[in-house]
């Protein structure tokens, strides 16, 4: 598995191997990447006692978060993802933590009615950069807030929309998906150097360290491999905070966003709680 790789063999619907990237940022997770999971899923989510509270986890990638939610106490954690390598790493994991019998890794897709009815409701639903990469953003929003508890709370993040610059990103996914290696390596360069320089001098600029990005962000991810899934994260998808805001209003939800990226490039945070 080398560092462009991506799902291909349908060229017509071919999607980026989010997974083979996952299982090689697993290679240098270690007791600080789980720390800061923890301290991010604390800080994210309110929803009182960990342990008489259920978590899923959509799109769960690389499962730190999966294993951060089962050492903050969760009593029933669930994760799945549609990609079977992502599901491989999560399952590292798992099997890291002395496999866990009340969390489960299962492979599934969040659009498929009959695998998410299945899985019932939960206290907890998690999904952070995954919807917005089904093919099917606003479906898939639906079956995540379909499988949250009255009561309970939805924790997503979605790619902001910043109009012109974002049908520009959808462009460049869809070229690296359908790329020979030489062009996404190209891809891969170009855009590592232009964010690894750009954010090298924001960081200097606001008095922040600029390994940190490299060592593992807020989250435990590291920048390298964000790179990798932003130049290659394709189907691609965006909403603005305010239209997100409104469609879980009109479906019960209580939502505010929690982080606004504004009009840059990246992710806005929704807490959705839904009203009993």
């Amino acid at each position: 598995m080398g560092l462009f790789d991506t799902d291909n063999s349908n060229r017509e619907e071919a999607r980026f191997a989010f997974g083979r990237n996952w299982q090689r940022y697993l290679r240098s997770v270690g007791e600080a990447d789980y720390r800061r999971a923890m301290q991010s899923l604390t800080a994210s989510i309110a929803n009182g006692d960990p342990g008489n509270a259920s978590f899923l986890d959509i799109g769960c990638g690389s499962g730190l978060m999966s294993a951060a939610a089962h050492r903050l106490g969760y009593g029933r954690v669930v994760s799945f993802d549609y990609d079977a390598d992502s599901v491989a790493a999560t399952k590292q994991l798992h099997a890291a933590q002395n496999s866990p019998v009340n969390w489960t890794v299962q492979q599934g897709s969040v659009l498929d009615h009959g695998f998410m009815g299945a899985l019932g409701k939960f206290d907890v639903v998690y999904s952070w950069g995954v919807l917005h990469h089904t093919g099917s953003m606003w479906a898939a929003i639906d079956r995540a807030l379909e499988a949250v508890k009255p009561g309970g709370c939805a924790f997503l993040a979605l790619y902001n929309d910043q109009g012109w610059i974002s049908r520009y990103w959808t462009h460049v996914k869809r070229v690296y998906v359908h790329a020979t290696r030489p062009v996404r390596a190209l891809l891969l360069g170009t855009f590592y150097a232009y964010f690894g320089v750009g954010l090298f001098l924001a960081d200097v600029l606001r008095l922040n360290n600029p390994l940190r990005r490299h060592i593992g962000d807020r989250r435990g991810m590291r920048f390298l491999f964000d790179v990798v899934d932003w130049v290659g994260g394709y189907p691609f998808e965006v909403t603005s905070p305010d239209r997100m805001v409104k469609y879980a209003g009109e479906r019960g939800f209580r939502a505010t966003c929690v982080r606004n990226v504004g009009r840059r490039h990246g992710c806005n945070e929704f807490l959705l709680v839904r009203i009993p």
